[in-house]
């Protein structure tokens, strides 16, 4: 009987555990600005609809120090997968930061509802348009989707090991910046022209002020390259998504 009850009460805490600590870490779902109500509720609602599909669960006192340790890779294992999304949100961050710096708007700065820290304006236009981007494309959907099948790929067990590739794990921090990078390249570039060109017209014109005249054609010139470049920004953002869920793939591959 004893066992029995550690079998049902597993059937739904391990799930739980993991699909809490995966809301609580992706991005959208897991920020703030969701109401934790909801947030509970949808972690309920998924634990419905996964636990009963699970099988070959382990068998153990629900008191033992066993199944609290089931609990705790479980969360580990949700909070690396939703972590691992996020670096793909964190990369509209970052590419942000890189634009507003070259362009002078880095003194624009707003407080992010995310993270409760403040970033640059630019950095939150980006990230704004790049979670409309993820909801048109169902992404949010995607990741439901393959946190229900993460159950078959890493099934619940006692073993004390987490079942991560470490290698592609760690190269993830590269690619994010690497991405970013990528990302505001044209801007970098069309802007580092502008500012070689207006260190030419103070070495040809040593007389005209370059802070009053090339502050504002800076930013001027910034806006109009960010807005020029938001016509393949969602070509490319598709692109840095499917990479994301490839090395989302790699990670838990065993």
């Amino acid at each position: 009987m004893e066992l029995d009850l550690g079998v049902w009460l597993g059937q739904y805490l391990w799930p739980l555990s993991r699909i809490s600590a995966f809301v609580l870490a992706m991005p959208i779902l897991g920020s703030r600005i969701v109401p934790m109500r909801i947030r509970l509720l949808l972690c309920l609602l998924l634990t419905a609809v996964a636990a009963p599909m699970l099988q070959n669960l382990p068998r153990c006192n629900p008191l033992s120090l066993e199944c609290w340790v089931i609990v705790v890779q479980q969360s580990l294992i949700g909070l690396t997968l939703g972590f691992l999304m996020q670096i793909l949100f964190q990369v509209a961050n970052i590419t942000g930061q890189l634009v507003a710096t070259q362009s002078g708007l880095g003194f624009s700065s707003m407080m992010d509802p995310n993270t409760g820290v403040s970033v640059a304006s630019i950095s939150q236009f980006y990230t704004m348009l790049v979670t409309l981007l993820f909801l048109s494309m169902d992404g949010h959907l995607v990741l439901i989707d393959y946190l229900v099948r993460s159950f078959h790929v890493l099934p619940i067990s006692s073993s004390w090991s987490l079942p991560f590739n470490q290698h592609v794990l760690w190269a993830c921090g590269t690619w994010m910046f690497a991405a970013s990078l990528l990302a505001a390249l044209p801007a970098m570039a069309a802007l580092l022209v502008v500012n070689l060109a207006l260190g030419v017209m103070t070495r040809a014109a040593p007389q005209l002020n370059i802070f009053s005249v090339g502050f504002p054609i800076t930013l001027m010139l910034g806006l109009l390259v960010i807005w020029l470049s938001l016509g393949s920004f969602a070509e490319q953002f598709r692109e840095f998504s499917d990479q994301a869920f490839s090395m989302l793939q790699e990670v838990v591959r065993t």
